[in-house]
């Protein structure tokens, strides 16, 4: 295995497949559907989480704990790594981070713990960046580097059919739920340095969906970058997309999945995102 091991969280959202073929280690964050806990990716599905919402049971989030972190930590220096690089979702958003700081000061191998400042494949793409740079051979500081710096220049785009859910969370503010909803009109918002804000409004789902291609289009510019759409709960929704953006730039290689619980307590069903990252 490499000498530096990279550490996520579920949020990341990366398919089996990318997981299996870079080694990378990924601890579940909890979701607490009507006061029963569940790990997220293991123990309950999007469609579940989905379902749960529009019947409007209480669902709340959970960051892991210290020891889950420490316990992964001590499996990789066990698996023989020398150093461990593990990046986490935006501090903003959740204690994660937190808790992962606070297992490294106790490892038996050094740790070094981002915040991504981003959540989705917008984080996937940073734990990607980092793992392959620990598979050729990176020193910890290096793989470090290449982390931060794709975290630097990652974006994510979204589109929710409700902003009352992103209330609920205490994600967006209670006046501004309210505008959107007395307004009837469809948002699409951003992550800007971690926490989600307004990027525009449309009156319907085709034009704002129609809209979020366009911004993708002038966000990407000439760039070299990883896009990848993901969804909760809307798969046409985000295979069209995907199927456009591949059109316009030219390329078949967009990553099209669903988002796990966390996540989807959060936006809703019907949500679709594009998450954007240069590629190191």
């Amino acid at each position: 295995m490499p000498q530096v091991a990279i550490v996520t969280d579920s949020t990341s959202y990366l398919p089996d497949e990318l997981v299996a073929k870079w080694g990378i280690r990924v601890v579940p964050v909890l979701v607490i559907v009507a006061g029963k806990g569940y790990e997220e990716g293991t123990q309950i599905q999007p469609w579940q989480v989905a379902e749960a919402l529009r019947e409007w049971k209480v669902i709340t989030t959970s960051r892991p704990t210290p020891a889950d972190f420490s316990s992964v930590y001590a499996a990789a220096a066990d698996a023989g790594a020398e150093a461990v690089v593990s990046i986490h979702l935006s501090a903003d958003m959740s204690g994660t981070y937190e808790s992962a700081l606070l297992a490294a000061q106790d490892a038996t191998i050094p740790v070094t713990v981002i915040d991504s400042r981003a959540v989705g494949m917008a984080l996937g793409f940073v734990v990607l960046a980092a793992a392959e740079a620990a598979q050729r051979g990176a020193q910890p500081e290096e793989v470090a580097q290449v982390a931060a710096k794709v975290a630097q220049g990652a974006q994510l785009l979204f589109y929710v059919d409700t902003l009352e859910y992103l209330r609920r969370g205490g994600r967006i503010g209670v006046a501004s739920a309210a505008v959107g909803t007395a307004l009837r009109v469809k948002p699409l918002l951003q992550l800007v340095d971690g926490r989600v804000m307004p990027l525009e409004k449309a009156r319907t789902a085709n034009k704002a969906l129609a809209r979020l291609a366009d911004i993708t289009m002038e966000r990407v510019g000439g760039s070299e970058v990883d896009v990848a759409v993901q969804h909760l709960a809307a798969p046409d929704r985000a295979e069209a997309l995907a199927l456009e953006l591949a059109g316009r730039l030219g390329r078949d290689d967009i990553l099209v999945n669903e988002v796990g619980a966390v996540v989807g307590a959060h936006v809703g069903p019907g949500m679709v995102s594009v998450s954007i990252a240069p590629r190191p």
